[in-house]
């Protein structure tokens, strides 16, 4: 399906865009006003500009992260509807709700018209109230699991408030959603969600969200040791640490948008869950050094950085830590070379 796009939005125009936004309106309506800016705009993975993607994510992560949870997954959503021919809605907001607890699922079936319907519990649908539309993964009869466009303003659609007592990213208010025959558009074929080649695209790019956070606190403790009257070594050795966390994380991503784009549609999964660790462990460290190295003042008498601290963590959880780990191991297993030569 062919889309119109408006000319992307660059790291440049994204952040001319971000400081003119108030800082007293809701995540949702920060990201309603770059939709309509047309900063949600970005190059598509794999189309020679990933990079630039990436650079575009970690921008508003560095900004807000509740905003970027919000706004990656609704530029990935556009990535995903244009891979796989979705429909297209001008203004709309979306999300990608695609968990799947064993104890909360959603089901697809087909009314006595041939519609396409579902009904079930979704979980972990960030910004539930504030979007207009949302991807949902599903299982169709025979157990297949597929994804579906729907609209979060029809009936067959309560928005609870159950399932997010987060104190870190709770503005993202990621609660339970719960469908009663809403009607819904299939997006794909059985299992194409997960097959596709930018399935491992989007993935990395939520790295770049991660990196653009700790990037943010990396330049508090830059800022910190630069004025400081006279140099604290202990203070120099954690801006130090920070520089080298940061600087290979910064290296991996280039390297792995090049990867990407070098081979548009190949597997990804090494590469891109390489890209997923490697940033999480900098980003871990950056935010153990930032707060070691500042000690309680900023955790305590700066509200942004208090708030970046608190919705790190939370954020970096969407890794699976040493089942990633595994997985990646395992995947490196399987290759007689290793890839490690300089």
């Amino acid at each position: 399906m062919k889309i119109d796009r408006l000319p992307y939005a660059s790291a440049h125009t994204l952040g001319e865009a971000l400081l003119r936004l108030d800082p007293q309106q809701s995540p949702g309506a920060q990201l309603a006003q770059l939709i309509a800016a047309g900063q949600d705009q970005l190059p598509f993975p794999a189309s020679g500009l990933t990079l630039q993607r990436w650079q575009c994510l970690a921008k508003v992560a560095h900004h807000d992260l509740t905003l970027a949870k919000l706004y990656e997954s609704h530029t990935d959503a556009l990535a995903i509807l244009a891979e796989l021919s979705g429909p297209s809605i001008p203004g709309a907001s979306w999300g990608v709700w695609c968990a799947e607890p064993p104890d909360a699922v959603v089901t697809l079936s087909y009314d006595g018209a041939g519609q396409a319907v579902i009904s079930g519990r979704k979980q972990w649908c960030s910004g539930a109230a504030v979007l207009s539309h949302a991807l949902v993964s599903c299982q169709d009869v025979d157990g297949e699991r597929l994804l579906v466009a729907v609209g979060l303003r029809e009936r067959g659609v309560t928005i609870t408030n159950e399932g997010w007592q987060a104190v870190g990213m709770a503005a993202t208010a990621s609660v339970d959603v719960l469908f009663d025959s809403l009607p819904a558009i299939p997006v794909g074929t059985p299992g194409e969600y997960l097959s596709r080649p930018g399935f491992w695209y989007g993935g990395a790019g939520v790295a770049a969200c991660w990196y653009g956070a700790a990037q943010a606190l990396g330049d508090y403790l830059h800022e910190a040791a630069r004025v400081q009257p006279k140099p604290e070594p202990h203070r120099l050795a954690h801006l130090g640490e920070t520089d080298i966390s940061l600087s290979a994380a910064a290296a991996l991503l280039r390297a792995t948008a090049a990867s990407i784009d070098r081979a548009p549609g190949a597997y990804a999964g090494r590469i891109a869950m390489r890209a997923r660790l490697a940033v999480e462990a900098a980003a871990t460290e950056v935010l153990r050094h930032a707060t070691r190295a500042l000690g309680a003042g900023p955790l305590c008498r700066d509200a942004r950085f208090a708030r970046l601290a608190a919705d790190l963590p939370v954020f970096l959880r969407q890794s699976h830590a040493e089942r990633d780990l595994a997985t990646l191991g395992s995947l490196l297993n399987q290759q007689e070379d290793t890839p490690w030569a300089l």
